[in-house]
This record gives structure tokens, C-alpha cells and sequence, in this order.
């Protein structure tokens, strides 16, 4: 299986729609031990801003709220909010950390434009 590779299989990611690749689960789980935490987990929203008129927000959260989605990733707990849902189902979340990229990536099919930025979607 390459980097890419999602790490649970499609009945898992129901849930809310949204993929974690291998790569992507490596980096969040480094981090996770960097802060010696175990009770977080990674929020994915869609909330409204940008130049486009939607960004994304990825970070750790402890709070499970109502409404919440969760899958997990091979012991990374991925949450998205009820709202968030329609805009991210079929997205997948990657790391890269490449001399051209460096980062988390969101390959979203239900974007239909980004700015040039590449921070916001509509």
C-alpha cells in the first residue's frame, strides 16, 4: 500500500464522508505524541471566509459535541460537525512534506473553485 492509501475501508469513512490517508494518520499521530496527549482529536469544518467563500479548519479537539461524526483512522479519531458533513463528504486528508509541499492537503470533490491561494473553496 502507498502513502496515499486511505487507512480504513469505505464502510468506516460513512460515517462522515471524509478519508485519511496513511501519511496523513502518521503526521497526526507525531503530533499527538508531541503533545502528550491522548484525549484529542482532529476537526475537520467548513466554515464561512476566504476569498472563495468557504475555508477549512484542521486541529486538535477534545470536546465531542452533538451532532458530531467520528471515524477512526488506525487509532486517530477523525470528527466532523453535522454542518460540515455535506461540504466535506468524499474528501480525503493527505500529508506532504516534499521540497515542493509541505503540509496537510484537502483533495475535496465537492469543491467547485478555489482562490488562488488555495485557502478557501466555494
Amino acid at each position: 500500500m502507498t502513502d496515499t492509501a486511505i487507512t480504513t475501508d469505505t464502510s468506516d469513512t460513512k460515517a462522515h464522508g471524509v478519508g485519511l490517508t496513511a501519511a496523513a494518520a502518521a503526521k497526526v499521530k507525531n503530533l499527538l505524541d508531541q503533545e502528550g496527549r491522548d484525549d484529542l482529536r482532529l476537526r475537520v469544518a467548513v466554515q464561512p471566509g476566504g476569498c472563495s467563500g468557504l475555508i477549512y479548519q484542521l486541529y486538535f479537539d477534545e470536546r465531542f459535541l452533538d451532532g458530531d461524526q467520528a471515524v477512526d483512522f488506525d487509532g486517530v479519531e477523525v470528527i466532523v460537525d453535522d454542518m460540515s458533513v455535506p461540504y466535506l463528504d468524499g474528501a480525503t486528508i493527505d500529508f506532504k512534506d516534499t521540497i515542493s509541499e509541505q503540509g496537510f492537503t484537502i483533495d475535496n470533490p465537492n469543491a467547485a473553485g478555489s482562490c488562488a491561494c488555495g485557502d478557501s473553496f466555494h
